[in-house]
């Protein structure tokens, strides 16, 4: 991958930093902020009107539905549904559900996602819904199949778990998993805001129920999208005003509307995927999207694991630190990094790091559950670097010299 010809996209990283927290927000890419800025000078308007400005607008905000659609493999530009953040999205899926749902219903959630994916359902105990939480393993620090299949029974319907943990960088077998609720009934919901900045989304192969990420982490605007199955989002009430169909989807998910501009803007995430795929395969010129996402993302990943494996080999050569997550870089594993110095806290790492430029972080990420359960809360949570394919291994170098001197 060429790297100089990959960050020239992003105006960001023209900075004096080094930015490793990545994963609590990636640097916005310019053909995202380029459609926005197309979007506020020709079209910057209500939509549904008849003047020209509007139908513009119109167009604009259905040709994002429809390229958004394309870019996560969905089947209808009428199952994305966008809002300002995953963690609203989920919280109105959870509200829906939890009008559609039987009392008695069981919901299984996990104890290593993000604070999103399980405030939200737990809170529907209150409407009688049973709760059962599917814990990883301590020692492995993964999710076992089989425990899963212990807590599964006529009575579920619901699976709620992250596609990757913000903390451990695990990927989780997303189809394996959502193969094995739907043999038991179950829906899925899952969670792909820290897969979806590394690798493609495919819900079409992984026949996912509901998935929900966050464009801010993927190089767009403060925004996010919730994918739904059709035949499910059909029968849910939805949270518009009382005159808004049943068959009126994404709308009736979507009151007050979506945010115009961002909805044209991150159609820019495609122009940046297209330009890195002529650029480092210009004899595929004419292929289709998925073909071209594949390309692109086969090429991100194996820079990644570069980056993953170069900072983890350094961290396995210190005996005083834990990494918290596997111990090299693999095709299960993205390059957000998590470890902890004994008898460190962790804030007193980063801080010291500052002072060389380089931002990193520290804390439970709100994976407050999976902190606790690791028993890293008296630590102040875990140090955590992020990396994404606009990192270059120089950076990591520069990283690895500076916590060298104080690990």
């Amino acid at each position: 991958m060429n790297i100089n010809y990959v960050r020239s996209f992003f105006p960001g990283l023209d900075s004096p930093w080094i930015l490793m927290d990545n994963a609590g927000g990636a640097q916005i890419v310019s053909t995202v902020t380029d459609r926005m800025v197309q979007f506020y000078r020709e079209s910057n308007v209500q939509l549904g009107a008849s003047y020209g400005p509007s139908v513009l607008a119109t167009e604009r905000v259905a040709e994002s539905q429809r390229i958004m659609a394309g870019y996560i493999n969905a089947a209808d530009p009428s199952e994305i549904i966008m809002g300002s953040s995953t963690s609203l999205l989920l919280r109105m899926l959870a509200m829906n559900l939890g009008k559609y749902f039987p009392k008695g219903s069981e919901i299984i959630l996990t104890n290593c996602d993000h604070e999103a994916n399980i405030g939200c359902w737990r809170e529907l105990e209150n409407l009688g819904m049973v709760i059962k939480t599917w814990k990883i393993n301590p020692i492995t620090l993964i999710l076992d199949l089989s425990d899963l299949e212990r807590l599964l029974t006529r009575q579920t319907r619901l699976v709620a778990f992250t596609h990757t943990s913000n903390v451990l960088g695990t990927v989780n077998p997303v189809a394996e998993i959502t193969r094995l609720a739907h043999s038991r009934g179950a829906m899925v919901c899952v969670d792909g805001v820290a897969y979806a900045p590394h690798r493609m989304i495919d819900v079409a192969a992984w026949e996912v129920d509901f998935y929900v990420f966050s464009f801010y982490k993927t190089y767009g605007p403060h925004y996010a999208m919730l994918y739904g199955k059709k035949s499910i989002l059909l029968n849910l009430p939805g949270n518009n005003h009382y005159f808004i169909g049943k068959d009126e989807s994404p709308y009736k998910f979507q009151p007050g509307n979506v945010n115009f501009e961002f909805a044209w803007g991150i159609c820019g995430l495609i122009d940046y995927f297209d330009a890195l795929d002529k650029f480092h395969f210009p004899e595929n010129e004419n292929s289709d999207l998925r073909s071209s996402l594949d390309r692109v993302s086969i090429l991100i990943q194996k820079h990644e694991h570069l980056l993953c494996e170069r900072l983890l080999s350094f961290l396995s050569t210190k005996p005083q630190v834990r990494i918290i997550g596997q111990l090299s870089a693999t095709e299960t594993r993205v390059p957000t990094v998590s470890f902890v110095v004994e008898k460190t806290d962790s804030e007193s790492i980063v801080l010291q790091i500052d002072k060389h430029k380089i931002g990193i972080r520290f804390g439970d990420f709100y994976a407050k559950k999976l902190i606790r359960d690791l028993g890293l809360e008296a630590q102040n949570g875990v140090v955590r670097i992020s990396m994404v394919h606009y990192n270059t291994l120089e950076e990591v170098d520069k990283l690895i010299l500076a916590l060298d001197k104080i690990i």
